[in-house]
């Protein structure tokens, strides 16, 4: 085992439990703007099909064909288009309620705190995150978690996105660590793990819910962020 200096956090679905949050977030906003009385008859309905149509247009985002404005309007914005709500004002403003309100969630996963607490005596804890940073922040700071981490690395600081290399070197640079002496965790097999693993460093994939097929071979895999103490 290498002596780890340096431990990369990613944030959403890796300490910051996006999923819950972003539920929760949903159906404040179903209620807020009345969207039982626009037609949208099913609220769960409604966040599935948010949720397929937000994981195309983060995907474009993330290839850099789309930018971050155009995807907080589209994605709300075409989910309403399927229940035949053809409203941009509506959009526009759930987008805006969204950005607002979903940050000042504070769900972590089971032993987040615990866990920090346990390494941070021993180590430089850093976050490494594709989300926007205006919203990045927030969620850090109201969950509880700023006092653990020395810097919030941000893709759109680095000028790149996970999995390019170029946010992986701006992050060692950043904080002055050597591949060898640093390990990323987190919960996507793509930005995380194989972002990591093109330059040198190694990776812990937290894997909250099972994964398959699992074609992705880390460094090192745990089912819950507690493990993660056993390894280091």
């Amino acid at each position: 085992m290498r002596n780890y200096k340096h431990l990369f956090f990613d944030l959403d679905r890796t300490l910051w439990d996006f999923d819950k949050n972003n539920h929760e977030t949903f159906m404040d906003m179903y209620d807020k703007f009345q969207l039982r009385e626009k037609g949208i008859e099913n609220p769960s309905e409604f966040y599935d099909i948010y949720q397929h149509i937000n994981f195309a247009l983060w995907e474009t985002y993330k290839a850099g064909q789309i930018e971050k404005e155009r995807l907080n309007f589209s994605r709300f914005f075409h989910s309403l288009n399927v229940f035949n709500v053809d409203d941009k004002e509506l959009a526009a403003n759930i987008s805006e309620y969204y950005i607002k309100v979903s940050p000042l969630k504070s769900n972590l996963y089971p032993e987040t705190i615990e866990t920090l607490e346990k390494l941070k005596p021993k180590y430089r804890m850093h976050i490494v995150t594709n989300g926007f940073e205006e919203v990045q922040f927030i969620k850090i700071e109201n969950s509880g978690l700023q006092k653990y981490f020395e810097k919030i690395i941000t893709s759109e600081r680095a000028g790149f996105k996970k999995p390019h290399t170029g946010f992986f070197d701006f992050a060692l640079r950043e904080t002055d660590a050597q591949p060898k002496e640093s390990i990323i965790i987190g919960d996507d097999p793509e930005t995380d793990i194989l972002g990591a693993s093109q330059i040198g460093i190694d990776q812990i994939w937290v894997k909250h819910k099972p994964v398959k097929p699992e074609t992705i071979q880390p460094t090192y895999a745990v089912n819950h962020l507690r493990e993660i103490i056993d390894i280091l």
